[in-house]
């Protein structure tokens, strides 16, 4: 790396864009599962890069899910567990890092993640976008105006393209859906996409053009995010009969094994009541919204092909969360951990930079992993090979990351960045895979009773009204985490063990066990099987170490001798 005067040059810094799509599962996507979708786009990214089959969000809510990507930290670490808690003052999270190192930075879509004045200042660039288009200041996490750049699309555009958007019309009190023939660029997914190529050529025009500083940009899609609406060109390429439905069992929220939150959230969500044909028509158009996503990628790709700057750009796509689009005969989400809802799509891309092309990575792997990966590509900081500490002696712990470029930041220090929970991934580095990832829910708040539900049902609330009449106490009911391997999932929550004793398998009346390998859709919990008691007992054993490790809110200083003196061997 360059350096002069002890100062970095930033011509050997590559440019990042962070792709983000809002509450895109991973079976949404062809590559992923067989119910999925072609998407030519990210298919494209993935044959570029690696493509990561199980990689786990830390959370399947918006807000702590994006928080935790931008920190590396989990939800319980960053105090972010709901969608009212957003990033705090002074936390350190990827573009403090990259403003600190002199890059142009850029929030382009929807933000639900920075809300501090001091986060905001951070962004060169800051054109914000989110479900029903421009910020209306009615929503925390939502900033209206723009900063450093106007909209390359007219305002009234974005507006007149929208407007279904603020009125969606109400197919039952579970579905409401919408097919709209609006001026295309006005579509979120189509403004982004102009913006974000706008911002691109902006940058390079304004600098020198053999010795540019680099760019970071947040590229944040709110599709395929409710409200399910698609312009007709994008709905006409899926026709509700061509949809390929996920596999269901009957009575699956019926039985004993089945966790009250996981019935209750059915009891609101799902689709026993609506039309076969109207249902595949809404997984139609969740469908058609992430095909729409998708082209926008594929046009992001080819102006860093026209540019000549894909040499020089780390790319990275995921997804915050899922969504059941059918799957356990529901749509949208709520606080359970199906696949469904945590799994999402994860792709790293640098070929110039050393990166695999064309490769898949089958362990486990988490979103908070993305900020180090990028780190550690960039040669920002070393997760993996780190000087060795003074003492020789082997009883004390790794030493933290090492800062890698020359900077007298206060934030890029290796005790900071030890602060990140995250790591950097296998295949795109040399770090040895994982083979569990952990998530979480709830903020250790009471739960929601069958009684609160039925004296809302009596007040007429139901389906999606029920849902939002019932969303604060939802998001924070307990303390509920997840543990999963390639062939297990565990789902429990230690608040249930003050009040309930564990059956024969050591499972509690609120515990979730599933063999993905037999049972990959996740239909039948055998969590309280006799016979799963040893598989329990080892993944509550990993949840505990999990909780163990990161447990700290901030890093306890480590020593670097075993004792005042330096060890010396004889």
């Amino acid at each position: 790396m360059t350096k002069s005067n002890n100062k970095i040059q930033l011509d050997s810094l590559p440019n990042v864009i962070f792709i983000v799509a809002d509450q895109l599962k991973a079976t949404a996507l062809r590559m992923y599962s067989k119910i999925g979708i072609e998407t030519p786009a990210l298919e494209r990214l993935a044959a570029e890069g690696v493509l990561y089959r199980n990689a786990i969000t830390p959370h399947p809510l918006c807000v702590p899910a994006r928080t935790s990507m931008m920190t590396a930290r989990y939800p319980h670490s960053t105090g972010c567990r709901r969608n009212e808690t957003l990033m705090p003052e002074d936390e350190l999270h990827a573009f403090r890092i990259w403003k600190e190192l002199g890059y142009t930075t850029a929030l382009i879509g929807k933000n639900h993640c920075f809300i501090e004045q001091s986060d905001l200042d951070l962004f060169d660039i800051r054109c914000e976008m989110s479900h029903s288009g421009l910020p209306r200041n009615d929503y925390k996490g939502e900033i209206p105006g723009t900063q450093g750049m106007d909209w390359a699309v007219p305002e009234s555009v974005i507006h007149a393209s929208h407007a279904t958007r603020l009125d969606m019309p109400t197919q039952s009190p579970n579905l409401n859906y919408a097919i709209t023939d609006y001026q295309i660029e006005g579509y979120s997914s189509s403004a982004l996409t102009i913006q974000a190529q706008y911002f691109i050529q902006q940058h390079i025009e304004k600098q020198n053009h053999k010795n540019p500083n680099p760019f970071a940009l947040l590229l944040s899609y709110p599709d395929p995010h409710t409200p399910l609406e698609a312009p007709k060109q994008y709905a006409d390429m899926f026709p509700p009969e061509s949809i390929e439905m996920p596999p269901i069992r009957e009575q699956e929220f019926a039985g004993d094994e089945c966790p009250k939150r996981n019935r209750q959230l059915y009891e609101m969500l799902g689709l026993d009541e609506d039309k076969p044909e109207q249902i595949r028509q809404a997984m139609a158009i969740y469908l058609a919204m992430t095909r729409f996503v998708d082209d926008g990628i594929g046009q992001i790709l080819d102006t860093l092909d026209q540019l000549d700057l894909r040499k020089d750009t780390i790319i990275v796509f995921t997804a915050d969360h899922g969504d059941f689009n059918g799957e356990h005969n529901m749509l949208g989400k709520g606080g359970v951990f199906y696949d469904a809802l945590v799994r999402v799509p994860m792709i790293v891309s640098w070929p110039s930079g050393g990166v695999p092309q064309g490769i898949e990575d089958a362990s486990m792997a988490n979103t908070i992993d993305l900020v180090p990966t990028i780190l550690q590509l960039s040669g920002i900081a070393d997760f993996l090979n780190s000087p060795p500490i003074q003492d020789s002696s082997h009883d004390l712990p790794p030493p933290p990351p090492h800062i890698t470029v020359q900077t007298d930041s206060k934030w890029i220090t290796s005790h900071n960045f030890r602060r990140m929970q995250g790591k950097p991934l296998p295949t795109v580095t040399n770090a040895p895979p994982r083979s569990v990832a952990f998530s979480e829910y709830g903020a250790g708040g009471n739960a929601l009773t069958d009684e609160t539900i039925n004296t809302l049902k009596t007040q007429g609330a139901s389906g999606r009204e029920m849902i939002m009449q019932t969303l604060w106490q939802r998001e924070a009911e307990g303390r509920r985490r997840m543990a999963r391997t390639q062939q297990w999932k565990f789902v429990t929550d230690p608040d249930e063990y003050h009040n309930n004793s564990p059956s024969a398998s050591g499972a509690m009346p609120e515990d979730e066990l599933y063999d993905l390998k037999n049972d990959p859709w996740e239909l039948q919990n055998v969590a309280h099987n006799p016979e799963s008691a040893c598989v329990t007992s080892e993944m509550r054993k990993l949840m505990l170490d999990w909780a163990t490790q990161t447990e700290n809110y901030n890093p306890v200083p480590q020593p670097l001798t075993i004792g005042r003196r330096p060890y010396i061997p004889k």
